[in-house]
């Protein structure tokens, strides 16, 4: 008895000592192990699957967020213009390195001219008429959507929040995506006292703005006007569709048949509308925590409707998170929803989130464009370019305008000298209606007096 004992306790220690490994099986794409959302079935930690119409659109972007870097540099110098010995001490200050600018402006030359000073003989660099043409067209689009799109899109953004106020400093931080100008504190909210208030304060980061009141008639979300179109056009259950979002999974994404459950039921499950104030509920039971989880996605997706690309970065979302309600791990909250959102990680090695509303985008294009947005998309196209079409451009443009001043000159030498019966028979023809239209006078005018012979 004593001898079974002591190899029992020999191979319990042994046991202890080498615990059997955990197995982990894979699930479509997933590990089964993976920890589940308290409110909802869906799980909390996926992996992010990649959209190359997406990814292929931030690296344009990356491009044209370097070129309006300069583009401002160079419209704040004197007479618009750069001299290009200055052109690396300046381009430090917005984060180029030695020697990185020069090659950078040539990269593009649709959008930036290197020339030589006519007097000073040094060379110089400015902005392309088509990219000054690209600027017009961006301001005259901005300044025509202030009143009402603008003005509009900033007093939903307020309703959002659950003071009806928000900090003026992360406006102005956002103010490009939502189609504000940069003088939006006067041409916006001082000019328009019968919608916005201005808490004043001495430092500009303490100042907020509030609305006067909330107008009923905007507090109906983006989402909804969908739900009804789809509802109407192709005539889903009215059950389905109430609480239902639009779910376009990115392609790779395997959808198993329990996540494909617990979408469904998630799908059905009721929330609180954003514009609704939700300060007088219980939030501490799990129904309210699965309608303000899912309340935090229709805010979100009421935030990129707003926009004026329908997509902002990851970072300029956090500014509201706390004046909205939203959760904390953003970016692990986006990722359970990837079939409503896309997250990019392209421009500014990998630092930078961008979000975009996936029903918005058809293969990286905007299906409902707009003034601005298509002014924007300009300079994009001008510095997708190809180099080679510049360099054809600046050579027929020369060779047109020396073309013909040349042969103008040659031709008035010709008339003169031989007179219209010895030039040549192409110009000859040019030359005999020169002379009709300049040189020939009513026979009224010769009975009178020499005038034809003075002219």
């Amino acid at each position: 008895m004593r001898i079974l004992l002591r190899y029992t306790w020999r191979s319990l220690r042994r046991v202890s000592r080498n615990p059997p490994m955990a197995v982990e099986f894979p699930f479509h794409g997933f590990n089964s192990i993976r920890p589940m959302s308290q409110s909802t079935s869906i799980p909390k930690k996926l992996l992010r699957v990649r959209d190359h119409g997406y990814d292929n659109y931030m690296e344009i972007e990356k491009k044209v967020r370097k070129v309006l870097k300069f583009q401002s540099l160079i419209l704040s110098q004197h007479n618009q213009t750069l001299p290009v010995s200055r052109l690396d001490t300046l381009a430090g200050r917005i984060g180029f390195k030695n020697h990185e600018a020069g090659a950078f402006l040539l990269k593009f030359p649709h959008v930036f001219e290197i020339y030589e000073h006519p007097v000073q003989r040094v060379l110089y660099c400015r902005l392309t008429r088509k990219a000054i043409l690209q600027i017009e067209q961006e301001k005259q689009a901005l300044q025509a959507q202030v009143f009402p799109d603008a003005v509009t899109r900033l007093r939903k953004l307020l309703m959002l929040s659950n003071m009806g106020r928000l900090r003026l400093e992360h406006v102005r931080i956002a103010r490009a995506e939502f189609g504000l100008p940069d003088d939006f504190e006067y041409s916006v909210i001082l000019k328009h006292p019968q919608f916005f208030k201005l808490f004043d304060a001495e430092e500009t980061r303490k100042k907020y703005i509030g609305l006067v009141d909330k107008d009923p008639e905007l507090a109906v979300c983006a989402i909804e006007k969908v739900r009804e179109r789809e509802y109407r056009e192709k005539g889903t259950d009215a059950e389905d569709v109430r609480f239902s979002f639009l779910i376009n999974f990115p392609p790779g994404f395997k959808i198993g048949k329990y996540y494909r459950i617990a979408v469904w039921k998630w799908q059905r499950t009721p929330y609180w509308s954003p514009y609704e104030d939700v300060s007088g509920y219980d939030l501490r039971s799990l129904e309210a925590q699965k309608r303000m989880e899912k309340r935090a996605v229709a805010t979100i997706h009421e935030l990129l409707s707003l926009t004026v690309e329908k997509k902002i970065t990851l970072e300029r979302i956090a500014h509201f998170r706390l004046a909205m309600n939203l959760p904390k791990k953003l970016k692990d909250f986006l990722l359970q929803h990837q079939g409503i959102f896309y997250i990019s990680t392209r421009g500014n090695h990998g630092k930078l989130h961008t979000v975009f509303l996936r029903e918005a985008y058809n293969r990286g294009e905007l299906i409902k464009p707009n003034n601005l947005y298509l002014a924007r998309r300009k300079l994009g196209e001008l510095v997708l370019l190809s180099p080679r079409n510049a360099r054809v451009d600046r050579e027929l443009v020369s060779y047109r305008r020396d073309r013909g001043h040349d042969d103008i000159e040659r031709l008035k030498r010709e008339y003169v000298d031989n007179g219209p019966e010895n030039l040549g028979p192409h110009n000859a023809m040019e030359g005999q209606a020169a002379s009709d239209s300049d040189f020939s006078c009513d026979g009224e005018f010769m009975d009178e007096d020499n005038d034809c012979e003075e002219r």
